[in-house]
């Protein structure tokens, strides 16, 4: 399973499956990122968290707990 954590920096990638569940998963998806929604890696910190992305024309950072919920193609 890939995941957006996986993906390099300034790779854009697709989103497959939102997993987790209740409030975690509810706020991943109030911040933009949903099914079939396109994902560009901006950057990524020294040690790996946060990453910096940009999503719906807007940029994000999410730390990369979160980002291994997110399952790309």
């Amino acid at each position: 399973m890939n995941t957006l954590r996986d993906v390099k920096i300034g790779s854009t990638c697709t989103v497959k499956k939102i997993h987790g569940e209740g409030a975690l998963k509810r706020r991943i998806m109030d911040m933009g990122i949903t099914k079939g929604v396109k994902i560009y890696v901006r950057k990524v910190a020294p040690l790996g968290d946060p990453v910096e992305i940009t999503v719906r024309d807007y940029e994000l950072s999410i730390r990369k707990n979160d980002a291994e919920l997110i399952e790309i193609v």
